[in-house]
């Protein structure tokens, strides 16, 4: 039996879920209670230390981080392949998973942070923004490199290069910030936009946003305030608030309770 704990809107989850699709494999989706709390617990808490999702659980078989859960996944059910055939060729995807993961990621989420959670306001917020937009164009820039002449930047089809990038340049495109008109990242994007696994996710996670904001933007931030709701702030994401917003962003965070870092294992 496969389980998954997810968030329709985590790109890290939706590249799994392509994945699991891609593979034609049955799966719970589940959502962790009090996720996004600092709080959450049970199964979910036991078999993701850092409260992250995705995290599957195969019978007795428990993994978080969305790379691993990918290569399991691939050990596990080697047909079909989402790795390319070649060395070289996986290692350049692999190359291309981590620098959406380490990269593209933290200015999605940095937008977030800024637009949905107000952790800037005015000129501030506009300049933090201007300054993600610029950063997403220069990797969109970088990807159209990557991708040269290719249909697929897994090669001749849709596989692990696509799924890793596509949620990632979706959210950018959401947020405003789409490939350049008549780029061959715009024409990828349009094919891989039309991928059954890729349009099934991506629907879901467009369902969840609008249900998020029915519930009013408003609501969020008043948690937000009041330390109910907290923000994991590791790794790239700290360093890309960092550099891009300041530290008083951080520091103020820290101060109203805000913001979390990963707990050592097993406290």
């Amino acid at each position: 039996m496969l389980k998954l704990y997810d968030h329709p809107l985590s790109p890290y989850s939706q590249k799994v879920k392509i994945a699991l699709l891609e593979k034609g494999l049955e799966c719970d989706i589940l959502t962790p209670d009090a996720f996004g709390t600092g709080a959450a617990g049970g199964e979910f808490a036991a078999a993701s230390p850092r409260g992250e999702v995705p995290t599957l659980i195969h019978d007795d078989v428990e993994i978080f981080d969305s790379t691993v859960i990918l290569e399991y996944l691939e050990d596990v059910w080697p047909q079909p392949p989402l790795l390319p055939a070649t060395p070289a060729d996986r290692a350049r995807v692999r190359i291309l998973e981590d620098v959406m993961d380490t990269h593209y990621e933290a200015i999605i989420w940095g937008l977030a942070e800024i637009a949905h959670f107000g952790r800037a306001q005015g000129e501030s917020a506009a300049a933090i923004t201007r300054l993600a937009g610029e950063q997403i164009q220069q990797w969109n820039r970088w990807l159209g490199q990557q991708l040269g002449d290719r249909s697929w930047f897994n090669g001749e089809s849709f596989g692990w290069g696509d799924l890793a990038v596509v949620p990632c340049v979706l959210n950018a495109a959401n947020y405003g910030f789409a490939p350049q008109a008549g780029s061959n990242l715009e024409d990828w994007l349009r094919r891989a936009e039309q991928v059954p696994s890729v349009a099934a996710v991506m629907a879901t996670a467009a369902e969840n946003a609008f249900d998020s904001a029915s519930i009013g933007l408003a609501a969020v931030r008043d948690a937000l305030e009041a330390g109910l709701f907290k923000r994991e702030y590791r790794d790239h994401r700290l360093e890309w608030m960092i550099k891009t917003a300041g530290l008083d962003i951080v520091s103020d965070g820290l101060d109203k309770g805000n913001v979390r870092f990963t707990a050592i294992f097993g406290d």
